[in-house]
């Protein structure tokens, strides 16, 4: 039997697959954060030439969605091409330093997502990636009229992380 994040999952091939892209400045934590998820390893890393894939399966309740990550260059140099890698994406995760500005405004003003994370630390990785995988079952079952989770598994989002810290702090 296959597992996604030590969670046994059936055999069969991933029932869903999505696309999300990091997006971001250049030098922000873009490809450390899906690194830090993908491979569980945190490296400095050098930029982004273009862009990087990668994928992961995860569990999400009995369901196995599988996730391709698109990591885009930050660098405006890059900026003409990246938006080829946007088609079709059901996902885009902004990526910013947070000693520069803060999104949390932005988000709750939009009624998107928002965590603070930490690819050093490894805080909250692993937290945002499963709230996004959760997010898009959700949708997608709510279009076909049902819910994968039932009313345990449902997930609130935009609610305060559990541990309140900034992202680089010790």
């Amino acid at each position: 039997m296959a597992q996604a994040d030590g969670v046994p999952l059936p055999d069969a091939a991933p029932s869903r697959v999505s696309k999300l892209v990091l997006l971001g400045s250049g030098s922000v934590g873009k490809s450390s954060l899906v690194l830090r998820y993908v491979k569980g390893d945190f490296k400095s890393v050098l930029p982004t030439v273009g862009c990087a894939f990668f994928t992961k399966v995860v569990a999400v309740g009995n369901v196995a969605l599988k996730l391709e990550i698109w990591d885009t260059a930050g660098q405006e140099k890059y900026h003409s091409v990246c938006h080829l890698y946007f088609r079709g994406a059901q996902v885009a995760m902004l990526v910013y330093d947070v000693t520069r500005k803060e999104g949390k405004e932005f988000a709750e003003s939009r009624g998107l997502l928002f965590m603070e994370t930490s690819a050093r630390l490894n805080h909250q990785v692993s937290e945002i990636f499963s709230a996004v995988a959760q997010e898009l079952l959700q949708r997608d079952m709510a279009r076909l009229g049902s819910s994968p989770l039932g009313n345990s598994g449902a997930m609130r989002l935009n609610q305060a992380p559990t541990r309140r810290t900034k992202c680089c702090s010790h």
